[in-house]
């Protein structure tokens, strides 16, 4: 699909992930939903080294409220606000920046997912700019929508993109590198950045892990709506 298409898909696809987390005393709030630029809601710093293409968008905090989503006892312990988490967003499409911290683990705590989308293979080698001395740290994964596994536990037959084929577009059902294997439709590549913090003397290594896999399970699941609408 094209960069463009994709954009609708993401805008679709984050509201409906969003309804399905709201329930049960969890879901979404949303506290600001206005345009930024350099002198409203300026981001943290500027996207992506400073480039004029991306000055200006759309910015959004919310608040996650996540406590029914962890076990009772683990709520019994916790105090208050530790299950609410902010996220604060730049939507300068197609470059995007994330934040997401919680109030109670302060500066212990952040995850920022920065997005560049560019109609093209995957062929920019950091493609987010970093220093040498960064880029280094940097652990690429190649995600491939048409390569899962049906032996995942969160595996899902109705969401399978192997197993379907759209009507509106033709499209599907994709194969492990299917771009490879006949397919001469768009292609566009969404290059994340994702950078983990949690500073927990013990915990910080597998914390982060987690937080890394996670992300990776919802980014799919955002993929495999985009690709049936």
């Amino acid at each position: 699909m094209t960069v463009e298409e994709y954009q609708v898909g993401q805008l679709y696809s984050v509201a409906e992930a969003s309804k399905g987390e709201t329930g049960g005393g969890d879901g979404v709030q949303v506290l600001v939903n206005e345009p930024f630029d350099q002198r409203t809601y300026k981001p943290d710093r500027p996207l992506l080294k400073g480039d004029p293409r991306f000055t200006t968008g759309q910015y959004t905090h919310k608040y996650y409220h996540l406590a029914h989503k962890v076990p009772g006892f683990v709520r019994a312990v916790a105090p208050e606000g530790a299950f609410v988490f902010n996220e604060y967003a730049w939507n300068a499409y197609p470059y995007c920046r994330t934040i997401i911290t919680n109030n109670y683990m302060a500066e212990k705590f952040s995850v920022t997912i920065e997005s560049l989308h560019v109609d093209s293979l995957v062929s920019i080698e950091n493609a987010h700019q970093l220093s040498p001395e960064k880029w280094a740290e940097v652990e690429v994964i190649y995600i491939d929508i048409g390569d899962i596994s049906p032996s995942d536990k969160d595996y899902n037959p109705n969401e399978d993109p192997t197993n379907f084929r759209s009507v509106k577009t033709g499209r599907g059902p994709l194969r492990p590198k299917w771009w490879e294997n006949g397919y001469d439709g768009p292609i566009m590549c969404a290059y994340k950045l994702v950078s983990c913090e949690f500073k927990m003397w013990g915990m910080q290594g597998r914390v982060e892990k987690l937080i890394q896999r996670v992300y990776t399970y919802f980014l799919l699941s955002i993929l495999f709506i985009i690709f049936r609408l």
